[in-house]
């Protein structure tokens, strides 16, 4: 049996990997409005959340309404989810912390953010002033997600806008952190904003 010439193998071209194309968005709102609910309800990975136990020295200084009996948890730093879609585009989510004393890490948890999203409770609509006045301040696109805790809407949108200041070119609506169809249509107002204002740019 003649032996056959030993051909060595054609090596394949290797493949082409496409750098993602990286969109940031911002959800932002009061102590215990379901920010971190929010992220892990639709994020792709494991959201990374820097949560630390609350002790003795918030009684009293941060109020989580209704679930204060069972928040034993605070985002002391931020929290970060991940959505990869079609088309090699991934949304970023950052999720800020709730009180005031945590404010001075939003500059650099909003930097290069297209938009955000900011939680509403409306049993403590004082704690969501803060998050409201950051974006306008700054010329940020944001929307207003009024999170309807046991699926239930206390208050009618108008009234809810007219108590914050919110003009009626920002999108508010309904929302429920933890569902994902919820939370991904307002994903998708944020950046249908973001797009109208840079259309108008």
């Amino acid at each position: 049996m003649a032996s056959q010439p030993y051909s060595a193998p054609v090596a394949s071209a290797p493949r082409q990997s496409v750098a993602p194309t990286v969109v940031k968005i911002v959800i932002a709102g009061g102590f215990a409005v379901g920010k971190t609910t929010f992220i892990g309800s639709i994020s792709d990975i494991d959201p990374l959340n820097t949560e630390a136990a609350m002790t003795e020295h918030s009684v009293g200084v941060d109020d989580a309404g209704g679930v204060t009996d069972r928040k034993t948890t605070t985002t002391v730093a931020m929290d970060f989810g991940r959505i990869a879609l079609p088309g090699a585009l991934w949304l970023y989510l950052f999720g800020t912390p709730g009180q005031d004393r945590f404010l001075f890490m939003w500059d650099d948890l909003v930097r290069g953010a297209i938009g955000a999203v900011v939680l509403v409770d409306t049993e403590r609509l004082d704690q969501c002033f803060p998050a409201v006045d950051y974006f306008e301040g700054r010329g940020i696109p944001f929307v207003v997600g009024v999170n309807c805790f046991d699926g239930v809407a206390r208050h009618a949108l108008q009234d809810v806008r007219e108590a914050l200041g919110v003009d009626d070119e920002t999108p508010m609506f309904y929302t429920d952190a933890r569902d994902k169809a919820a939370t991904k249509q307002a994903l998708i107002a944020v950046v249908q904003l973001a797009m109208r204002r840079l259309k108008g740019a």
